[in-house]
């Protein structure tokens, strides 16, 4: 039954990206049927086989090794402020963001990162029917960032057409960056976390061949990847470091204030309704849990938390994920955490309105003028990867 659900579920994610097509004549149905086989087939590969589990064992302990590296920094600077045997969230989540920027800014610094972003974006653009700078863009923003990745493309931002633009944007928010993938580790399971970067990265094609459905041509298919002011090694360094830093304390500082607000609401809510805020919009999302393939019964607890992910952020939600997902069944707690891999949310429409306007003005006010739309196409990639892990676990 549960299967009829689930397919039900990917057909509706499919007709809600068609309302919303800036023109459904000009959609281009073959490489979206062919990207949901490959996720369907990834999926299956990735969770169900012995190779998937071996590749998966080792892509995390990997991160499981580098995060032991960056503990080591952690407990150096910071070790007597932690409780013997306890797990400080600033500590051990957010501080190895810092260390896995240093990562990515040597791989970056020894083009590394740039030659396989390149040559991964051509491979996938001959998949999706798109150009190559969107290829790029989606690559590059799930190993990057979705800040970051406008800026190696920032010579191009100004001359952009409406519809590539937001293209570019859809991919940004529908990924994550490689930076925090290992605090995404420490809270969900590592498989479940390298299901969604994969299935995400095709999701986010899928929907925006839907919802903004477009041809490039020849003579407009190009990449011209920004190269940085040459730096030596400990420049960049010192400064990839800085920005690890930047973030950890941004996204520290975002969860003071989402999660105390998230206290007081729903301590109002609890009051005058006697039931909490969360509690609520886990009763508004619970029929798209159930569609994704959730049980109804964990339907609106899990609803909750994607409320909650959707509203504040993932981490916000992450952090009450992991409170009760010992009281999901395994597939509901799989979908849920796929669910959760992504920045689709509110707040992700400023950060990505800002990085276009500090590049560029007038598409920064252009990009502002679709946020919703970007939140909605990229809510539905979110909700097309769990269906497929609902439908292939």
């Amino acid at each position: 039954m549960h299967y009829i659900i689930s397919i039900v579920g990917l057909l509706l994610v499919l007709f809600l990206a068609w309302l919303a097509s800036n023109n459904k004549k000009k959609i281009k149905y073959r490489p979206i049927i062919v990207m949901i086989v490959i996720q369907l087939v990834l999926g299956f590969l990735l969770l169900k086989t012995g190779i998937g589990e071996f590749l998966i064992k080792g892509f995390a302990d990997s991160f499981a090794k580098l995060l032991e590296y960056a503990n080591e920094g952690t407990n150096f600077v910071f070790g007597g402020m932690a409780n013997e045997g306890a797990h400080t969230f600033f500590l051990y989540v957010l501080m190895p963001i810092v260390f896995m920027s240093a990562i990515i800014g040597i791989l970056q610094h020894y083009k590394i990162l740039p030659f396989m972003i390149k040559y991964i974006g051509f491979v996938l653009s001959k998949i999706n029917g798109m150009g190559k700078l969107e290829s790029y863009n989606a690559v590059a923003a799930a190993i990057v960032g979705q800040n970051e990745v406008f800026i190696s493309v920032k010579n191009q931002i100004g001359f952009l057409p409406k519809h590539r633009l937001y293209t570019l944007c859809a991919s940004a928010m529908s990924t994550v960056s490689m930076s925090i993938v290992g605090s995404y580790m420490t809270m969900l399971e590592p498989k479940y976390v390298v299901a969604a970067l994969i299935l995400n990265l095709f999701g986010g094609f899928i929907v925006a061949s839907i919802i903004n459905p477009y041809e490039v041509q020849a003579e407009e298919d190009i990449i011209e990847v920004q190269e940085g002011e040459k730096q030596t090694f400990f420049e960049m360094l010192g400064e990839y470091i800085m920005d690890g830093f930047k973030v950890a304390i941004i996204v520290g500082v975002m969860l003071v204030g989402f999660v105390g607000l998230i206290a007081l609401i729903n301590g109002v809510f609890d009051g005058i309704f006697g039931i909490t805020f969360q509690g609520f919009l886990g009763y508004v999302f619970a029929p798209i849990a159930f569609v994704m393939g959730v049980p109804w019964h964990e339907a609106v607890n899990a609803g909750s938390i994607m409320a909650t992910k959707l509203v504040a952020n993932e981490f916000v939600a992450m952090l009450d994920f992991v409170k009760i997902q010992d009281s999901f069944s395994e597939r509901t707690a799989a979908i849920v955490s796929v669910f959760l891999i992504s920045f689709a949310n509110f707040g992700s429409i400023g950060t990505i309105v800002g990085a276009v306007k500090g590049l560029n003005e007038k598409q920064g006010n252009v990009v502002a003028r679709f946020g919703l739309k970007l939140l909605y196409g990229a809510s539905l990639v979110s909700v097309l990867s769990a269906i497929i892990i609902g439908i292939v676990f």
